[in-house]
Order: structure tokens, then sequence, then C-alpha cells
């Protein structure tokens, strides 16, 4: 492919996608709208909403947009903005595995905000399925130095994939999407420096918002590059690997289409999903052998290199930190509380009792272990190991952790996620779920 052919091929592969004609795409695609929902009810409350509700009320706007959770409307951008940190707010969102972050919390806001605007949820679904593809590819193609060097991929990467989503959504010509995406890709930002902190789900919004902006620029004319992604100064050389993306990034467009395979990870922790193999595997020892706080000696937790590179947090001292702290997870564990309850990972100070057991749990790494074929992520593991005070040492492997692909969740599963989120509102939440089912985007939007 010649290194001109990025931004264009990525246009014209957007503006011939299909995807409403894959039943597989479209049923993981109602799906993945549901398991958003659930997230971002769940969310719903947190205390940056607050803060970020008393900015858009002080700015002001036309209330056009729906704000999940809140009875409120405010400006698509505002909307797209605040509906991004909501989604994103608990660490309770998917992931996806080429993306290595969350690609719905990015997507799903600037397509409703999209949607709200036009007052039309026509190829919502599609652009959704289109958006997921988009951002798969960007998250294989920018290697693996890209998050390594300490940029967040939901930030970096979403803004570009929720203008394609839009994008396709809109009907954008060829040139206007070019453009929109250099747009996006000028915008791109998020750093992973911010993990443990507010700002961390707010690059989703930023990102959502940003698509946004991107795609109403190229709608009014306004001037920008055709071919951002492109050559030595565009963003696949800035951002990452120009030689990778020529040879992988538009390869096999949509066959199958990213969000059926590998597919999307539903979380069933509200924690960083780096932090799942572990907690399925403390769980599991805790349960068949008794083990608890008082028992142990030590633990060791054993990674590939670099398995753990986004658990930024050794010794968190917030629970909102604790959601980057594999320590601070199995600590939890230990002492009994369950590792399901968002209540454990706010921003209020963690227990002394707790804090005080964290130097017991050592991070390990192992070249040596054989990642297993069906590993998801793919290469990764984790082992916990604990050493009792009797003597006694316990161990167990995860490879892929409950909700990832190949153990995912059901549809019943993530139902009932909605319906905890919603704290029993059956009425809501069955609104909820017809709308989905049935793809009714207006019905949806009026519910949320």
């Amino acid at each position: 492919m010649n290194i001109q052919e990025l931004t264009s091929g990525l246009a014209q592969s957007v503006r011939s996608s299909r995807p409403e004609a894959s039943i597989e795409a479209m049923r993981e695609a109602k799906k993945g709208l549901l398991d958003f929902t659930a997230a971002s009810f769940a969310g719903r409350n947190d205390s940056g909403v607050e803060k970020l509700l008393n900015l858009i009320e002080g700015e002001g706007g036309v209330p056009i947009a729906p704000l999940i959770g809140q009875g409120k409307k405010a400006s698509p951008s505002q909307s797209a903005l605040l509906n991004g940190f909501i989604a994103h707010a608990l660490d309770f969102d998917d992931v996806h595995s080429d993306v290595r972050g969350h690609p719905s919390a990015v997507i799903l806001p600037a397509l409703i905000a999209s949607a709200a605007a036009r007052r039309d949820g026509g190829r919502f679904l599609g652009a959704y399925i289109v958006g997921v593809e988009v951002m798969a590819r960007l998250g294989e193609s920018i290697g693996r130095h890209h998050y390594e060097k300490g940029w967040h991929n939901t930030g970096t990467l979403g803004a570009i994939a929720a203008a394609c989503a839009i994008g396709y959504a809109e009907e954008l010509s060829q040139e206007e999407l070019e453009r929109a995406i250099g747009f996006a890709a000028a915008q791109a930002g998020g750093m992973r420096v911010q993990f443990g902190t507010e700002m961390k789900p707010l690059h989703a919004g930023l990102a959502a918002q940003s698509a946004l902006f991107a795609v109403k620029l190229a709608q009014t004319g306004f001037g920008g590059s055709h071919t951002a992604l492109d050559g030595k100064q565009g963003f696949f050389s800035l951002y990452g690997d120009l030689e990778k993306a020529e040879s992988t990034f538009l390869s096999n467009w949509g066959a199958p289409w990213r969000i059926v395979q590998p597919g999307l990870w539903f979380k069933i922790y509200p924690f960083c999903s780096a932090a799942h193999h572990a907690a399925d595997a403390i769980r599991k020892l805790v349960v068949q052998h008794g083990i608890s706080a008082g028992k142990t000696d030590r633990i060791e937790v054993v990674f590939p290199p670099g398995g753990d590179a986004a658990l930024t947090e050794r010794q968190p001292e917030t629970g909102e930190e604790g959601r980057f702290s594999v320590e601070y997870v199995i600590a939890l564990a230990l002492h009994g509380r369950e590792l399901t309850a968002a209540g454990h990972f706010n921003n209020e100070p963690i227990p002394q009792n707790i804090q005080a057991y964290l130097p017991r749990i050592h991070r390990i790494y192992d070249a040596e272990i054989q990642p297993d074929p069906q590993a998801v992520p793919k290469g990764r593991f984790t082992i916990v190991r604990v050493f009792l005070s009797d003597g006694r040492v316990y161990e167990a492997r995860v490879n892929c952790p409950m909700g990832a692909p190949g153990n995912g969740l059901s549809e019943e599963d993530i139902k009932e996620k909605l319906q905890l989120a919603l704290q029993g509102d059956e009425r809501k939440a069955a609104s909820l779920v017809t709308a989905i089912e049935q793809a009714d985007i207006q019905s949806y939007l009026s519910h949320i």
C-alpha cells in the first residue's frame, strides 16, 4: 500500500461498509449497547459527574441531547463529553483486546449526540460496528510501544474511530470523511499518568466530543489535510508504527467484524481489566481453600513481562486509585470484600487495615511461562500464589477471565448488570432492553 492511501483508504472502507448485513455483528452491537447502558447507569452518580454538570450548566447551551441518568439534556457537544465520562467513570465499561482500551465509552456517546441532534437513529448500530472496527484496527496497527510509552489508547484512538462512526451514520462524502479523520487525529490525546484520577474517564468524553466537532468542521467545508494518517508526519508515524499500519490497517476489512471476533469484553468488576485475571484467581482460592488475610504470610502475583502495564498503582491511597492496583484488588478479596461492589472503588480513602496489608503482595515477571493459545488478551496470564502462615502454598492461574471473549457474559448476564445498575427499577430496565432489542434508537434516547 502506498503511504498516501491510509486516510483515503479508511474513508473508502467506512463508506462502503455494510455491517447491517451481518446478523452476528448486529447481535453483538445490541449486547454492546446494553452493556454500555448498564455501565453508564452504574456510573451516573460518580462524584465527577456533578462537577462536570456544574460546568455545563454554567456554560449554557441548547438542551438537545440526553445526559445519561441525569434526567436532563444538553448541547450535543456537552452530551458527548459528559456521557463519555459517565460510561467510563467506574471502569465498568467494555474493553477490546485489539484496542487495548475502551471503544464503546467513546463511540456510543458520540453517536448518541449525533442521533439526538439529527432526530434520526438510522444506521446507529451499523455505525457502532464500524466505529469498533476502526478503533480495533487503530489499536492493532499503532504498535505496542504507543501504550507502553504512556499514551491512553481510549483517548488517542477514540476520536478517529468515533468520527468514522458518525461519518457512517451521517453518510459523509469521501472528501468530508477524509478531513474529519484528520480533524479527529489532530485532537488525539490521553496520558496513562492520569490513571486513578477523574481525568482518566474524561479521556473518553473528550474523544467523543472531539469526534463530534471533527465531523461538524468537515461538514462546514473547513480546510484540513486529506492525508492525516499518512507519511512521515502523519498520525501513525507520530504516535506509533507507520510500517506496521501500512501492512495491517485496512486488510480484510470486516472479515469478520472486530465486534464479533475477537469481540468485546464485558466486565463483571468495576476496575481495570488487567486486574481481572488476578481477581478471578484470588476469588477461586478463597472459595476453595478458605484463605483470608489473617492466614497469609505473603502473596506473589506472576505476570508475563508488561502484563501489568495498566496497573499503575502499587500503594493506592483511594479506591479510585485502587481500580488500577492488583495489590488492592487481592487485599480486598482476602479481607472478605465483594469485588463486584463499586463502592470499594470510589475516591474515599482506603481503610487502614487494607492499606497496611498491601506490602505483602509482590509482583513477579516470568518470560519463561508459555501463554495459553486461548489467552485473552493474547499472550497474557496471571498466576496468584498464596503463602500461608502455616507453610502451605496454593496457587491459581487464569488465562481468560470471566467476561472476556471465550469466557463471556450472556445477554441475560448483561441484563442483570443493568438491573443492578438501575437499583431494581424493572420498568426502566424493560423499556431500555426493548428499545435496544428493537433497535429503536429514538425510544432508547428518551429512556436514558
